[in-house]
């Protein structure tokens, strides 16, 4: 028989110690509403939901201005505000969430008058103006500014992907990863390039674009000085100066400086010639290689002696 024992806090409704706590939470998930009020009939999952509920009943938290019943002191407090005219107080939380409908953003950068809606954001973008980066990694020293992106960046080591696609399957170390990749099946592109209309599923790709029509390239070699579009393109570059190639053959050994380098070559394991000519139906391991075989047909020939025509007579 199950064993129950109530206690009366006088404060917010009443405690309840029973040895069922766990099977009472675990309605919460079955949705089982077994404690029903003999007042009104209606449901609960939990006893002490329905002892809560019974105040109203009870009428021990009473309004003396319209009677009506609420369940808790607090509760009642929170009413009578409505017959002063006083707006009820609201805790922190809900302050901070009701920026987002209200679009308030109280704490502004003093540097670069950026506004945000919790302190804790101000601080944390204060760090893009001092670069400070105070959380380390304790795998490679790498350095954040934030606390969320170093546990992030925990599972590049630990090689933990507990963002999984429910459509495919794929793992991702990030949620926001997943979100953007959720969009590939959705066939959802949200940001237009107001130049040339092309959509992308994710903004930092039509800000990226956008460097095509602006001709922007902010990302600058520290050794040859060439410019990039993306920091990405950028990483992939300086490893021509570092002789760094990270992406290696599992048959043969051969290394590369760029995934898509790779997976072109392993073609030449596989035999694999997606690339077709749509004039002879010669076939290609890459599409640079069908680009270039396309001049016999065309007779292009782009690329001109830059001593001119009597030196190569």
């Amino acid at each position: 028989m199950l064993s129950c024992a109530v206690h009366y806090t006088g404060e917010s409704s009443f405690e309840v110690k029973t040895e069922a706590d766990s099977s009472d939470h675990s309605r919460l998930h079955t949705q089982e509403d077994q404690y029903t009020c003999t007042q009104c009939e209606k449901r609960f999952s939990a006893k002490s939901s329905l002892y809560f509920h019974m105040n109203i009943h009870g009428g021990r938290y009473k309004c003396t201005e319209c009677g009506r019943c609420c369940g808790s002191k607090s509760a009642l407090a929170s009413h009578k505000q409505s017959h002063s005219g006083q707006k009820p107080s609201l805790s922190g939380n809900l302050k901070t969430h009701m920026r987002v409908h209200m679009g308030e953003k109280p704490h502004k950068c003093s540097l670069c008058n950026k506004s945000f809606k919790q302190s804790s954001e101000l601080q944390s973008h204060k760090c893009v103006h001092s670069g400070e980066k105070p959380f380390e990694c304790s795998v490679c020293t790498k350095r954040f500014r934030k606390s969320h992106h170093l546990v992030a960046h925990n599972r590049v080591h630990s090689g933990e992907k507990p963002y999984k696609c429910r459509v495919c399957n794929k793992a991702f170390s990030v949620s926001g990863t997943l979100k953007y990749h959720m969009r590939v099946h959705m066939g959802e592109k949200p940001y237009i390039c107001h130049v040339c209309n092309r959509a992308f599923s994710v903004s930092w790709s039509l800000n990226c674009h956008m460097r095509v029509h602006t001709g922007e390239k902010p990302y600058k070699c520290l050794v040859c000085n060439k410019a990039f579009r993306e920091c990405g393109a950028l990483k992939v570059h300086t490893r021509v100066h570092m002789g760094e190639r990270p992406y290696k053959c599992h048959v043969c050994n051969e290394a590369f400086s760029q995934s898509g380098n790779l997976k072109s070559y392993m073609k030449v394991h596989t035999g694999e010639r997606p690339y077709k000519c749509s004039v002879c139906n010669k076939a290609f391991s890459a599409s640079r290689s069908l680009n270039v075989h396309m001049r016999v047909h065309t007779g292009e020939k782009p690329y001109k002696c830059s001593a001119g025509p009597a030196s190569c007579s």
